[in-house]
């Protein structure tokens, strides 16, 4: 079983270095944390009394480590999910914030729970994915990726500047595609045929 420490450290390698790109609402970001959260958390790097984009630069991977460690998995409470599905919420976490909750919480719905939407993992959610796990083990985690991946979908759908994070110029799936299906059974992974399909309406 993989420790919260070692998922964090695969998060920051997928996430990479610093960039701080025009089409990313996210801004200028280095190993995943975006300037917001650093401005969130008053991380004056520089000490120059501004975080901007020289501080988010400045990060180290054991800072940011850190940050996912403490602030997107601990208070989310993500560790009182099932073991299995901590892994892909994690990750989502840092990738969408309150929305993979959201997704979690939609998806128990889906499947006849009754939760509350709305982006925080309380009781309700937390008691809804042990039964939801317990009744279907085989399945939660890959349900859970797929409508991750459907979630990025729908954003590239409604924004086309972000249609690039999820198709690549070569037209197969970009980075989001390939980040939720990372937590997906290869058997549930989308063909190139398929993902074609998928994206056609796009321009």
């Amino acid at each position: 079983m993989q420790t919260v420490r070692q998922i964090a450290n695969e998060i920051v390698t997928r996430e990479g270095g610093f960039v701080n790109d025009p089409d990313d609402p996210g801004g200028a970001t280095n190993f995943g944390v975006t300037i917001h959260t650093m401005r969130r958390l008053g991380l004056d790097l520089d000490h120059d009394g501004v975080v901007d984009a020289d501080d988010v630069r400045a990060l180290t991977r054991a800072q940011a480590v850190e940050i996912f460690e403490r602030h997107y998995f601990e208070k989310p409470l993500i560790a009182e999910l099932p073991q299995p599905l901590q892994a892909s919420v994690f990750d989502m976490y840092v990738n969408a914030g309150a929305n993979a909750v959201r997704i979690l919480q939609r998806l128990l719905g889906d499947m006849g729970h009754s939760v509350a939407v709305d982006g925080a993992l309380g009781p309700q959610s937390i008691a809804a994915a042990h039964a939801a796990f317990h009744a279907a083990p085989g399945h939660l985690v890959d349900a859970y990726g797929i409508a991750r991946r459907n979630y990025y979908f729908r954003l590239a759908d409604r924004r086309p500047a972000s249609r690039k994070y999820a198709r690549n110029r070569a037209g197969g799936k970009g980075g989001w595609i390939k980040r939720a299906e990372a937590f997906i059974a290869p058997r549930y992974h989308m063909t190139q045929a398929e993902f074609e399909r998928r994206v056609a309406q796009w321009v």
